[in-house]
């Protein structure tokens, strides 16, 4: 009885041994709010139930700190990243930090909104407008609103130092001809307040501390839906829009469990999930969410990741220039 009772214990740790080793493990690094975070886990790991992938949530810039001192350390936790924007990846593609992967998914999407060589992919479109409490005396319909006299110290937006949209957000309208630094430096002058994130600037809008904010687009919509008294405005100049890229680290161990949760993403099914979250899904032949307006009537204004890339130092420095270092 002994020896069977042996036996079979060693069968059976033989048996768990063989299912870890089949089982897969993935760290995904992400800027999604942690609602959305364990949401987009939960719907992968429905379809995928050998695989289980833990999360790291933070800001783009935060999230990004981390990881570039655990590459320097030589011990990347991540095998992914579902951030913001698609500079932040392209200096990553740059660096060789990233697997290049051709997901089969990719033929469902704009060639602008993926890397040719597949290092990254957009999985949504986020853009970024104007929110205004219903209380306020004006109606924005323009940027410009923003820096008019009836707005003097009643903006808040979020800052480029703490929020990757932000930067992207501050870069685009930096292109823009009408715009430029000179709107920054005037909005400055009207008294508004560049801090924090998203989150905060939503907070300080809905409470009625501020009557105005710029501010992701999902944050507001959502909350109206909730019956806070916020509105959401698509400015008329257009908006700017992070795309919250997924990639694969070049380090990951686990690359075909990687490849699985990058195709399930760009998928109908993972689209459908980002869909049910709020934001406007980036695959072609999609819906938009609730309280959004037609995808083809609003106008994103352009920009290169390359070259935004390039330019980001400066960039930040000008803004903390003309509003300081928070």
């Amino acid at each position: 009885m002994k020896n069977l009772l042996s036996a079979f214990s060693a069968l059976v740790a033989v048996g768990i041994l063989a299912t870890s080793a089949n089982a897969a493990n993935l760290v995904l690094y992400t800027s999604q709010p942690n609602e959305d975070a364990q949401a987009t886990v939960d719907g992968f790991m429905a379809e995928n139930p050998d695989i289980k992938v833990d999360w790291v949530r933070d800001g783009t810039p935060k999230i990004m700190a981390k990881l570039m001192a655990e590459i320097e350390a030589g011990s990347p936790a991540a095998d992914l990243l579902l951030i913001a924007d698609t500079v932040t990846l392209e200096r990553m593609k740059q660096a060789g930090q990233l697997l290049a992967y051709k997901s089969p998914e990719a033929v469902n999407y704009d060639a602008s909104l993926y890397d040719a060589d597949g290092a990254y992919y957009s999985t949504k479109l986020i853009t970024t407008g104007i929110m205004y409490n219903t209380a306020a005396a004006m109606k924005p319909t323009s940027w410009a609103d923003l820096a008019k006299p009836e707005a003097k110290g009643l903006v808040a937006m979020p800052s480029p130092l703490t929020s990757g949209a932000a930067l992207i957000h501050a870069q685009t309208l930096a292109g823009v001809s009408s715009l430029g630094w000179d709107y920054y430096k005037a909005l400055q002058a009207n008294g508004a307040i560049a801090a924090g994130g998203n989150g905060a600037v939503l907070k300080s809008v809905a409470s009625g501390e501020k009557a105005y904010g710029v501010v992701v687009d999902y944050m507001p919509i959502r909350e109206k839906a909730k019956g806070a008294p916020v509105e959401f405005v698509f400015p008329e100049e257009g908006v700017s829009a992070v795309t919250e890229p997924v990639a694969i680290l070049s380090t990951t161990k686990n690359a075909e469990a990687a490849k699985k949760f990058v195709d399930y993403v760009l998928s109908e099914k993972g689209q459908e999930g980002f869909l049910k979250l709020g934001y406007i899904p980036a695959r072609n032949g999609m819906p938009v969410p609730e309280g959004f307006p037609a995808r083809e009537t609003i106008k994103v204004l352009p920009i290169q990741a390359a070259g935004a890339l390039k330019a980001t130092e400066e960039d930040l420095k000008t803004f903390s220039g003309i509003f300081g270092t928070n």
